[in-house]
């Protein structure tokens, strides 16, 4: 029942956000007028007249978020906090204890201590689970407990923990963090240069210009620019970032919206600092948003040779708008085109399956477009790399394990058991892979794929119809073919699964730096950069 009233509150809440937004309508302003009427008389006979006492705030807050669902994932209200944080985020400074954090619901977990910063200085480590901070039980506090972590620099917290069944309790004095857009640049070999750039904040562009020309003047000639992972960002630091190997006025990315004030065209505005270097760059499939205008404007133009695993595939734009008393919302007001003219978005979330999810678009149904030179790059599903890695692409096994935590677990369990001194030649032996194994059965882990969904669905739908007996035996057949697959994938899976494992193993020793270093030397997509780009035939051959 409560559910069902607070969906109820949620649809006529969209014209509340609408009519007091400056966006143009459509012809429809009696109806919106008419249901925020309905919904102002609602709201105040349910907190007039309901049974028992409610919570105004409450039943807003879950009447904005039930109808934000029902659009993208991208639109989202932010209340006061959470206002703060994304000017944080965008900013690239943070006050708290220097860690990446994950919330569950009744603790925190230590993702990752930032290296020399509080938590780290206090002996936090990856995996510590955090139960109480000061006097508050975080399996207690409704909000996200994480924000329990952040306050001014200088002030003290007390943070109780879990660690290998152990509780500690420590105290760590908060202080500033600079988040660094590029937070890792280095020479692969005498003449390549290599650049992470982990998210497009405000400061992306300048510490990526810092760091190609600090890598020029070591003799790189020859550049690997990492987007992997990167979730995007700032969108004029897109254009700014692309700006730095393309001349000034080249075309960038177009923005496409119903409302005409949004339709944009970006183009670059400074001179470049490199037109010529040879670059490769690198994407997966957390490549998203800003890293896709940059992978796929280099792309469109022939710039660049794109490196690794399809892209995320988030062709949408957002937009803050302020709301009353502090709060914002962020809304998706267009979507965004490569030069080329393709939009890379991968999901409809405005046509959903019988299951209300987002559809993706089949790649039968992808249009081609051409680059700059002729090329074939299609849209539809993000950006496809002109040289595709198969290894790093991410499986339905490796999926699950990485969903559930487990790699991280293990990684955790294995850093209190081993010793680890050498960075760049360790290697994760067959022996630990095997206890890797013996952990998942340990925990019960098991994954049910989309295909015995789909099947249990069809037997379902056959007993209806009182077929099931016909189909039975084919029905078991499939059945078990899936269970021997399961029980076989974790083996056909070790190259991936060793290496997932390998990556968290490394940041327990030696931080998120020491990967990076790490990655120089071992990593797949790193090697398969550096043989393009030192046979300059096939990388010329790639863009022709």
């Amino acid at each position: 029942m409560k559910k069902l009233l607070h969906k109820k509150i949620a649809i006529p809440a969209l014209a509340v956000i609408i009519f007091f937004s400056t966006t143009a309508f459509k012809n429809d302003f009696f109806e919106i007028a008419k249901q925020i009427e309905i919904f102002t008389t609602l709201f105040k006979e349910i907190n007039m007249n309901y049974v028992d006492d409610t919570n105004p705030g409450d039943l807003m807050d879950t009447a904005i978020k039930s109808m934000l669902d029902d659009l993208d994932p991208y639109t989202q209200f932010y209340n006061e906090q959470d206002v703060e944080a994304a000017r944080i985020n965008n900013a690239g400074d943070y006050t708290g204890i220097g860690a990446k954090v994950l919330t569950l619901k009744d603790k925190l977990v230590i993702v990752e201590p930032y290296k020399n910063y509080a938590a780290d200085k206090a002996g936090l480590k990856a995996g510590d689970e955090i139960i109480k901070v000061d006097k508050v039980n975080v399996a207690d506090f409704k909000d996200d407990a994480a924000n329990l972590l952040q306050g001014a620099a200088g002030t003290e917290v007390t943070v109780t923990y879990n660690r290998q069944g152990k509780t500690n309790t420590v105290k760590i004095t908060r202080e500033s963090l600079e988040i660094k857009a590029v937070p890792h640049y280095s020479m692969v070999d005498d003449k390549t240069g290599y650049i992470v750039l982990r998210k497009f904040n405000n400061k992306a562009s300048a510490e990526t210009i810092s760091a190609l020309r600090a890598l020029k003047n070591q003799g790189a000639t020859q550049l690997i620019l990492d987007l992997r992972g990167n979730p995007g960002g700032l969108l004029n630091e897109a254009v700014n970032v692309t700006n730095i190997f393309v001349p000034q006025n080249q075309l960038v990315v177009t923005t496409k919206s119903k409302v005409k004030k949004y339709n944009k065209t970006y183009y670059t505005k400074r001179d470049p600092v490199d037109t010529e270097i040879p670059l490769v760059v690198l994407v997966d499939g957390s490549s998203a948003s800003a890293s896709e205008i940059v992978s796929g404007a280099l792309q469109d133009v022939d710039r660049a040779v794109v490196v690794g695993t399809r892209s995320f595939g988030k062709g949408l734009v957002q937009r803050p708008k302020p709301l009353t008393y502090g709060t914002q919302m962020k809304i998706t007001i267009s979507r965004y085109y490569t030069p080329s003219g393709r939009c890379i978005q991968a999901l409809d979330y405005w046509n959903r399956d019988e299951n209300g999810k987002a559809t993706r678009t089949k790649q039968e149904n992808y249009t081609a477009f051409k680059t700059r030179n002729g090329r074939d790059v299609f849209d539809g599903g993000g950006v496809q790399p002109d040289v595709e890695v198969e290894f790093s692409k991410q499986t339905p096994i490796s999926k699950a394990i990485l969903n559930e935590n487990l790699v991280f677990n293990f990684a955790t369990n294995y850093y209190y058991s081993n010793k680890v001194e050498d960075l760049k030649s360790f290697k994760l032996s067959d022996s630990d892979f095997k206890k890797f194994k013996t952990y998942l059965k340990t925990t019960g882990f098991n994954f049910e794929t989309k295909t015995e969904k789909a099947l249990q669905k069809t037997i379902n739908v056959a007993k209806e119809e009182e077929l099931d007996g016909v189909v039975k035996s084919e029905y078991n057949d499939l059945i078990t073919t899936l269970k021997n697959y399961k029980s076989n994938a974790i083996n056909e899976n070790k190259a991936q699964l060793k290496a997932l494992i390998t990556d968290e193993i490394i940041k327990r020793y030696f931080y998120s730096e020491g990967l990076y270093t790490y990655y120089t030397v071992n990593n797949v997509e790193i090697k398969k950069a550096l043989s393009i780009l030192n046979n300059p035939s096939q990388y010329a051959s790639i863009l022709r």
